[in-house]
């Protein structure tokens, strides 16, 4: 395996499947099956999850709603999805332990750095909900900085789209798509793969990005094997 230690950074809107709204349990389980394939080869995972399948604070805000009410309502959301990963991950054999950024410790451990860092040693995939415990801050920065604090080698961002292109692709048929592009060339460039501040934060700290489509079998397996797959940002 190329990476020993990852951070996957899974939207909310990816545990929807097919649906319009909420949650999805074939999705789920197949995500669970393809990180217990690497967690099975000793790669380390720990996981942020967003929360846009249940409520986006942005979204509260712009229809009048307290922006930082709207934002903890968003963090909630990301709890409830990784409760149901970490029910998905463990029905699958997986060992898994679920911190948040805010307290509720009836459900989730609090984000501990020394903590999660030995889970991952021993072998448990890690959650990290709440955000960055935070308003005003995406799930992106929560990815970014939770990264950097377990010392990741990378961090992998599952999406439904197979990389990065210079259009989107499901609007403009003639989008290319990029194999390796620098973070220099990205703002450069002007596009979009995480908010700003999480970019910035990436790139201060030499931490390398790929974006792949996580719902095809098997991709998460071959980007952790080194393989190329998606694009992978770095300096």
């Amino acid at each position: 395996m190329k990476y020993k230690r990852i951070l996957l950074k899974l939207s909310g809107e990816a545990l929807m499947g097919e649906r319009q709204y909420g949650i999805d349990p074939e999705r789920l389980a197949e995500y669970a099956k393809d990180i217990k394939e690497i967690t099975e080869k000793g790669v380390q995972v720990a996981i942020v999850i967003g929360g846009g399948n249940i409520f986006r604070g942005v979204a509260g805000a712009s229809n009048g709603m307290d922006r930082v009410q709207g934002d903890h309502m968003g963090m909630l959301a990301t709890v409830i999805n990784g409760l149901a990963l970490q029910s998905a991950l463990e029905d699958a054999g997986i060992p898994t332990r679920l911190q948040s950024a805010i307290k509720i410790n009836e459900v989730a451990e609090p984000f501990i750095r020394r903590r999660a860092m030995r889970h991952l040693e021993k072998g448990r995939v890690v959650i990290f909900g709440g955000g960055t415990g935070n308003p005003y801050f995406t799930t992106d920065s929560a990815a970014v900085l939770r990264a950097i604090e377990i010392e990741a080698d990378v961090i992998l961002k599952g999406t439904r789209v197979d990389g990065i292109y210079n259009a989107d692709p499901e609007k403009d048929a003639k989008a290319t798509k990029f194999n390796f592009i620098s973070f220099d060339d990205v703002l450069r460039k002007g596009l979009k793969v995480m908010d700003t501040t999480a970019f910035t934060l990436s790139q201060e700290n030499e931490l390398p990005i790929i974006v792949f489509d996580m719902n095809k079998k098997g991709n998460l397996l071959k980007v952790v094997s080194g393989e190329k797959v998606g694009t992978e940002v770095n300096l």
